[in-house]
C-alpha cells in the first residue's frame, strides 16, 4: 500500500474504504462479511475508513468491528455531521456524541460537514457557533481534522474552500466528471491552497465498470496494456498527485484484492499520451449514448437565473444508463439542497445560454426534456419539502 500526506503530516492510504456499501440483507448490514473485508483491508495497509451519520447502521457496524478486533489505533475514521438536520447549537453536540457512541471511540480523525452545498449554509452554521465548536473539539482532541464533502459546481466549491481554513475536503471526481461538479479546476484550486482532497465515486457508482458501452469495453480489452475498467479509472485518479485518497465501496474480497494491488503499484505521472488517448476514446464512446451532446465546457454559464445547465444535462444523459433514482437523487443534491437553488425550474427561457454554446445545442428545448425526465411532479414535491426542512 502507498500513502499520501495530510496537512498535519498524517499518512493516509491512497485507497480508502467507503463503508456506505457494506453488504446488506433485508436492509441490515451483514456484519460477519463486512468484518472479514474490513480486517483484510487493514492487513493490506488500508487505514482510511469513511462513514456518515445518515448511512443506516454504518457507524455502528464499523465501531463494532474495530472495537472487538482491537484495531481502532490502526485506522483513521472519517465521518460526517448532518449539518442540514442541525437547527440549534445543542444539536451539534447531540449528533457528534451519538456518533462517538456508535463508533465506540473517543475521537474522530477526519470530521466532515456532510454535503455542504453553498456558503450560505456554512454561514448559517457559523451563526450556530460551529467555528467555536470545532476549535473546542480540536483542543480537546475529539476531532483531529475538519473538512467538508461536496456535490455541486466548480465555482461554489472554490468559494467554500475560501470560506474557512479547512484541513481537507471530499469531492466526486472521476474521468467522466473531469469538468463537472468540483472538477479538475476545483481539485487544482484545493491543491494550490494546500488542502488535501479525498475522492468519492471514482467509478461513478459502477457507471465506469458495469454500465460501460460495449465498444468502450472493447477498446480497453484491445489496448496493449491489459487492465480492468476499474483499474483504469483508479489509475487515472492516482496519476494526479493532487489526489490524496480515493474511496472505494469494497464489498467483495475480489474487489478489495484488485484495488489493493493497483494501489500498491500505481505511480503519479505514469500515464502516457497513449493512455490518455484511450481514456478519451472511452469517454467518446460513452458520450454516444447521451441524449444531449453537452461536453460540460460551461460556455453556457453563468445562467442569469442560476440554473446549472451542465449538471442538468450530465444527469439527463445518465438517466437511462444508470440506476434512475440514484441519478435523480444526485441531481437533487447538486442543485436543490441549498438556499440558492440551481435546478431547471428556475429557467425563464431567455436563450442567453444558446448564444454561447459551441455545440449549438437547443438548450431551452433540451432543458424542458430534461426537466420532465428528472423532475416529475412527485420529485418536485419531495425537492420542495426537503429543501424547506434543510433551510429553515
Amino acid at each position: 500500500m502507498q500513502y499520501r500526506t495530510m496537512r498535519d503530516g498524517t499518512k493516509v492510504s491512497i485507497l480508502g474504504y467507503g463503508c456506505m456499501r457494506f453488504t446488506k440483507n433485508n436492509g441490515r448490514i451483514v456484519l460477519p462479511k463486512a468484518e472479514k473485508e474490513v480486517l483484510a483491508a487493514i492487513r493490506a495497509g488500508v487505514n482510511y475508513f469513511d462513514t456518515a451519520y445518515v448511512y443506516p447502521g454504518n457507524e455502528e457496524a464499523l465501531g463494532t468491528i474495530l472495537a472487538r478486533n482491537h484495531c481502532r489505533d490502526k485506522v483513521q475514521i472519517a465521518t460526517k455531521l448532518p449539518y442540514y438536520l442541525v437547527k440549534t447549537p445543542a444539536a451539534i453536540d447531540r449528533f457528534f456524541d451519538e456518533e462517538l457512541k456508535r463508533l465506540q471511540t473517543d475521537h474522530v480523525d477526519f470530521y466532515l460537514m456532510h454535503m455542504l452545498s453553498d456558503v450560505k449554509s456554512w454561514e448559517r452554521m457559523k451563526t450556530l457557533g460551529i467555528v467555536e465548536w470545532i476549535e473546542k473539539q480540536k483542543k480537546a482532541g475529539r476531532i483531529r481534522q475538519i473538512g467538508f464533502s461536496f456535490h455541486g459546481d466548480t465555482q461554489t466549491f472554490c468559494t467554500l474552500l475560501d470560506a474557512y481554513d479547512w484541513d481537507f475536503c471530499q469531492i466526486q471526481y472521476n474521468y467522466l466528471d473531469e469538468h463537472t461538479q468540483a472538477g479538475r479546476k476545483g481539485l487544482h484550486y484545493a491543491a494550490k491552497k494546500g488542502i488535501p482532497v479525498v475522492i468519492m465515486e471514482p467509478l461513478r457508482g459502477g457507471r465506469l465498470v458495469s454500465y460501460l458501452p460495449p465498444r468502450a469495453k472493447k477498446r480497453m480489452a484491445e489496448y496493449k496494456i491489459k487492465r480492468s475498467p476499474a483499474e483504469w479509472a483508479f489509475r487515472w485518479l492516482w496519476n494526479q498527485p493532487e489526489v490524496t485518497c480515493v474511496l472505494s465501496g469494497m464489498n467483495s474480497m475480489q474487489m478489495l484484492r484488485e484495488n489493493v494491488r493497483t494501489a500498491s503499484t500505481v505511480k503519479a505521472g505514469e500515464f502516457t499520451k497513449e493512455d490518455f488517448a484511450l481514456i478519451g476514446a472511452v469517454k467518446k464512446e460513452i458520450s454516444k449514448t447521451a441524449k444531449v451532446g453537452c461536453t460540460g465546457c460551461r460556455y453556457c454559464m453563468p445562467c442569469p437565473r442560476g440554473v446549472d445547465i451542465p449538471a442538468a444535462f450530465s444527469c439527463y444523459n445518465r438517466l437511462y444508463t444508470e440506476r434512475k433514482m440514484s441519478v435523480i437523487r444526485e441531481y437533487w443534491q447538486i442543485t436543490s439542497f441549498k438556499k440558492d437553488r440551481s435546478d431547471m425550474t428556475r429557467c425563464i427561457q431567455c436563450g442567453k445560454c444558446e448564444r454561447h454554446c459551441p455545440q449549438h445545442i437547443e438548450i431551452r428545448k433540451e432543458l424542458q426534456n430534461a426537466r420532465k425526465a428528472l423532475m416529475p411532479a412527485p420529485v418536485r414535491l419531495i425537492f420542495a419539502v426537503a429543501n424547506k426542512i434543510a433551510n429553515k
